[in-house]
């Protein structure tokens, strides 16, 4: 009894810690998909939390020429609405100089430096009048402030994956990720089970050495990876900057941890299974195919997670092997593009950010369920 009192501040405490870590990592992604589905002039003038709600925004409209006044009983007359033929809204406040341009509230008369009135009505109708003729081409110029309601739209999404190349580049971040992920997988699983059942001399100095590779940078060694490829593919005629490079790269760096957490899962499941098998006359390949693969899905989908988010991510490798070409960029290189061309257009940032994190997040909710379950078995037995 004393003992689970004593465990239960400990209990709430992790409970809270997680519950802050999600709302923490939750609240952000929210906001992007929500600002990436918003119309651009309202992402300028309020943030994302107000999507919900009408908001206000600070519009310009100019009139005709006010020569083009027409005979009135109070004399000439200049009439429209700042919305358009077709526009619709609702204004609260307007004013005709850019300095107050919400100087007059909607449905009040304002005094016009030419010497004329203007009212503008709630909903968007103007009236301008003169005492005489008005001379001049010019158009007079309204300040209004429009309440909008909430809208929603695709056409951002739209427009990133057609005219600004994200969808040339989310391909070419799935031709990156998706080899880079299975060639560590396919090879480490049987590494991890020849160094964990199978009996030849120098196990565990390989052991080692896959160990000790796990703390090698990768900006250290990336330079020297990238000249040995180049030598090697220029011997052997291969071009430089191919997708192959980018998947050599990512499964030399991936290797080490992959081996090192199925390793440590393989040598934990139980002896006695192998040794029936063997008994049943069944070879290490039977072994491997039938009996540890199955029963070794947690942890292959645990590291699976770990390096389809890492390629998927990945800037520096792709920029190194398949270099800045438009056609080879990926997500990443994209997004970094845009910031320097499309800055000011939110709208622009954030559906492209979206469709970067959306596959990620995917690949973690599907397997999330054997991340713990790989990575706690692989940490805790070893043999």
């Amino acid at each position: 009894m004393f003992s689970s009192l004593r465990q239960s501040p400990l209990l709430f405490l992790t409970h809270l810690s997680v519950l802050v870590l999600v709302i923490v990592w939750t609240i952000p992604t929210a906001g992007l998909l929500i600002s990436s589905l918003r119309q651009p002039d309202q992402i300028a003038t309020s943030g994302w939390w107000t999507a919900l709600s009408a908001s206000e925004q600070n519009n310009t409209f100019t009139t005709p020429p006010a020569d083009t006044a027409s005979q009135a009983e109070d004399g000439f007359a200049l009439s429209g609405n700042v919305f358009g033929k077709d526009g619709s809204g609702s204004v609260s406040a307007f004013g005709s100089s850019f300095m107050k341009p919400r100087a007059f509230d909607a449905g009040e008369t304002a005094k016009l430096r030419s010497g004329g009135t203007l009212t503008v009505a709630q909903n968007g109708d103007y009236r301008m009048t003169f005492d005489k003729k008005p001379e001049g081409g010019r158009g007079e110029r309204i300040f209004y402030t429009s309440v909008e309601p909430p809208a929603f739209t695709l056409r951002n999404y739209q427009e990133v994956l057609r005219a600004e190349g994200i969808g040339q580049s989310f391909i070419n971040s799935l031709t990156v990720a998706i080899p880079s992920t299975a060639i560590p997988i396919l090879i480490a699983a049987y590494a991890a089970y020849a160094l964990a059942w199978m009996r030849f001399p120098g196990r565990l100095l390989l052991v080692a050495v896959v160990v000790g590779l796990l703390v090698v940078p990768l900006q250290m060694s990336l330079i020297p990876l990238l000249r040995l490829y180049n030598g090697i593919g220029g011997f052997f005629g291969v071009p430089a900057q191919t997708y192959v490079g980018v998947w050599l790269a990512h499964t030399a760096f991936g290797l080490p941890l992959a081996i090192y957490l199925l390793r440590n899962y393989i040598a934990g499941l139980p002896r006695e299974i192998m040794e029936s098998a063997r008994v049943d006359g069944a070879s290490d390949f039977d072994i491997f195919r039938k009996i540890i693969l199955p029963l070794s899905f947690p942890a292959l989908a645990s590291f699976a997670i770990f390096q389809f988010l890492w390629t998927w991510n990945d800037l520096l490798v792709a920029l190194v092997f398949l270099g800045t070409g438009n056609d080879k960029l990926v997500l990443t290189a994209r997004l970094v593009n845009l910031l320097g061309s499309r800055g000011n257009n939110w709208e622009i940032l954030t559906a492209s950010a979206f469709i970067t994190i959306i596959v990620p997040l995917i690949v973690f909710f599907a397997l999330q369920r054997f991340l713990v379950r790989g990575l706690l078995a692989g940490s805790v037995k070893g043999g």
